[in-house]
């Protein structure tokens, strides 16, 4: 019996979907790399240089991937807030009593502050960026005060949550939230999940309704 063999050859050339991911993977790594120096020395004190010697290429390597240093740092903080976002509308389309819902999102807010990218997202002011860049990332991080600010109203509203002043509360709990992100040390005995559910077990606890005195 005849059997029909593929006898067309393999070609060593890349198809376009392999391309892209191989691109997409350098363009992480290229990240990864910048946003860790970034959070251990400083944006200003890093360069470019830096980060390309750190992966043992050169500089305009990163301004085809990436382009200059404040785009890198805008792409740093906006991996940072991507997962917040994804939280906030999971939060606000979920169903529930409100503050099981903003306790939900407070762990995955305090979580996301502890990884490379969130912490980059903290740290990094305004004063850092030009105002246009300054300008698009408030926006962002406005939108994500918003929900927090949103979820403690409707937990208010509900009866979970005890009539405070939701704009200081909001305040106070992305203050205590935030600080994670220049204490945590990735290896020490604690994750980002337990201490996200001890920090936020606490805040919400000062939140809970109490009886009459």
């Amino acid at each position: 019996m005849q059997v029909d063999v593929d006898t067309k050859p393999a070609s060593p050339f890349r198809t376009r979907a392999e391309k892209a991911q191989e691109r997409e993977q350098k363009r992480d790594a290229v990240l990864t790399a910048a946003v860790r120096m970034f959070n251990a020395r400083g944006f200003h004190a890093t360069s470019l240089d830096d980060v390309a010697a750190s992966l043992g290429i050169s500089k305009p390597t990163i301004y085809h991937y990436l382009g200059n240093k404040e785009q890198v740092l805008i792409e740093c903080v906006t991996r940072g807030l991507e997962p917040l976002r994804i939280a906030a509308e999971q939060a606000q389309s979920e169903g529930g009593r409100g503050i099981d819902r903003l306790r939900r999102f407070l762990i995955a807010y305090a979580r996301t502050n502890m990884d490379d990218f969130g912490r980059c997202m903290v740290r990094t002011g305004d004063e850092l960026l030009s105002p246009a860049s300054a300008a698009e990332i408030r926006a962002r991080k406005s939108e994500i005060d918003k929900t927090l600010r949103a979820l403690i109203a409707d937990g208010i509203a509900d009866g979970t949550i005890a009539p405070v002043d939701v704009k200081m509360s909001a305040f106070a709990i992305a203050g205590a939230l935030n600080w994670p992100a220049r204490w945590h040390d990735p290896s020490g005995p604690s994750g980002p999940q337990d201490i996200a559910v001890a920090l936020v077990d606490t805040l919400i606890g000062g939140l809970a309704p109490r009886p009459p005195v």
